[in-house]
């Protein structure tokens, strides 16, 4: 990877994790700066990360998210794993994965997110489960506000076959790339198909089909409030915020780097 490529993947990195609530410690933070700048590997990474998050762990009066993801968001569950996660994002980013558009793409990026760190990595939810924590009493008691857990497999079927009927969103002009993207990014959200750690993986999922289909999100200016606003807006059948978020994120596709935080306009060389 060029500078460029690798200073795109850490800053992703860390808009990924704070979007979560999670952030590395200053140790982590001093290798990321190294694998910048080509002074170290993605493993030395790798490496300081974990050790950070043995000694979180450790020091941790227990352990807040326990050995498996909590259910819902990441949000004050995986505080104390944050080095951990955000190396292995910074890994996907280098390594990629098999970008096949379906369910096994899905499980492919969440167990890369979360191997090593949680047991359940690359693991469906197999229980029905409520969207995170909500005002709305209605939806916080209705186990049927995600998808059903037997039906995953069946949902995520259904997702990749519209996704290929639409040419994985090729050839669209931006209006028509924006509803139709934020469309399935809704149908994904609410597959949610693992226990936790959903809305990382599908950060990640929906960078890469914007890259392939023609289109970067620039994610260097989203907020956690404004990211929550839109997520909660289509749990109600409004998906009118995602596509005001995702409409002033969209740039023309970088050729050589799919994860975009600032700079997008200094091109591929830079």
């Amino acid at each position: 990877m060029t500078p460029a490529e690798r200073a795109s993947a850490v800053a992703f990195a860390l808009r990924n994790c704070a979007l979560e609530a999670m952030t590395p410690g200053e140790a982590t933070m001093r290798a990321a700066a190294a694998y910048e700048r080509g002074h170290e590997d993605v493993t030395h990474l790798i490496d300081v990360a974990d050790e950070q998050t043995a000694i979180r762990l450790h020091t941790a009066a227990g352990a807040a998210a326990g050995d498996r993801l909590a259910d819902g968001s990441l949000d004050d569950h995986a505080t104390d794993r944050a080095d951990a996660v955000f190396a292995r994002t910074v890994l996907l980013a280098e390594r990629r994965w098999n970008p096949s558009g379906d369910l096994d793409e899905l499980i492919a990026i969440h167990r890369g997110l979360f191997e090593g760190v949680f047991d359940d990595a690359g693991k469906l939810r197999t229980a029905n489960t409520t969207r995170e924590v909500t005002s709305d009493r209605a939806l916080a008691s209705n186990p049927e506000v995600f998808f059903p857990a037997a039906l995953i497999e069946t949902g995520a079927h259904n997702i990749a076959m519209e996704l290929a009927e639409k040419r994985n969103l090729h050839a669209m002009d931006r209006d028509v790339f924006v509803h139709a993207f934020a469309s399935i990014y809704d149908e994904l959200g609410y597959l949610h198909p693992f226990r936790g750690g959903n809305a990382m993986v599908l950060r990640i999922f929906g960078s890469r089909l914007a890259h392939d289909a023609g289109w970067d999100l620039d994610w260097g200016e989203v907020t956690r409030t404004a990211y929550r606003t839109a997520k909660h807006t289509a749990y109600r059948g409004d998906i009118s915020a995602f596509e005001h978020m995702f409409a002033t994120m969209l740039r023309p596709a970088n050729p050589t780097r799919v994860f975009l935080i600032a700079g997008w306009d200094q091109g591929p060389a830079h």
